[in-house]
């Protein structure tokens, strides 16, 4: 048990800077929302389900972060800061990264019956500041969520996914090729695929009224030859 907390430890010291020892990360209230909830899940899966509540309100009031009993979550989940809602039928894979203000939120079904109503997020997927990722939709691994993105609709592996609604970009080789991206989002500047859609337009735009202009001003500059053409015939 012991290495397994060492390796968790030091999994979260590879995504984070700040810490300077081990002993620091166990203040992080993200860790000990993750312990509380280790003990709740296992609480729920036993139909213990009053006190896998109240562990989880008890959790909730220390650490300002609420995960349902119910949630599966896998090896070394991170969430660095706080302020994080986690659904009941929510599945988190292994070296999953989540910022603050981040909620992994369900649909309310028509038919009034649970069912998986919350996400599932593959093996090293980065959800940055602010995302909100709702319904029982599926974020492929490696994916990241950048920050403050709505994404509600399957995300495949590996893609980028910006804005509201979120859609993927494109990212630089070099971006795409690092194992861990803080924040989900690249420093560099991120081009959305309609943004540059938008932009070929207008560009092109440009071009055919500069051209529209130069065909005007040579009529023009050949009129008084017609006029006076006109007057000799």
């Amino acid at each position: 048990m012991s290495s397994g907390l060492t390796g968790y430890l030091d999994s979260i010291r590879a995504r984070d800077p700040a810490p300077r020892s081990r002993w620091e990360i166990l203040l992080y209230p993200g860790v000990l929302a993750l312990g509380l909830h280790r003990v709740a899940h296992w609480l729920y899966g036993g139909e213990l389900y009053f006190l896998a509540r109240l562990v989880n309100h008890i959790s909730r009031f220390l650490t300002a972060i609420d995960i349902h009993p119910g949630a599966k979550i896998g090896r070394n989940f991170f969430i660095d800061h706080g302020f994080v809602v986690i659904g009941e039928s929510a599945e988190i894979g292994d070296e999953v990264t989540i910022y603050q203000q981040v909620t992994l939120g369900g649909t309310n079904p028509a038919n009034g019956e649970g069912g998986k109503r919350h996400p599932t997020i593959g093996d090293g997927v980065i959800i940055g500041s602010g995302a909100q990722v709702l319904g029982p939709i599926t974020v492929g691994s490696r994916a990241r969520i950048g920050a403050n993105a709505v994404v509600t609709r399957d995300v495949p592996e590996g893609a980028t996914m910006i804005g509201i609604p979120a859609r993927s970009t494109l990212v630089e080789a070099e971006q795409y090729a690092k194992e861990f991206l803080p924040y989900g989002t690249p420093c560099s500047e991120v081009f959305d695929p309609a943004t540059q859609k938008h932009e070929l337009l207008k560009c092109e735009v440009e071009q055919l009224r500069r051209r529209i202009d130069e065909l005007t001003q040579e009529l023009r500059r050949h009129e008084p030859e017609q006029q006076e053409r006109g007057r000799a015939g």
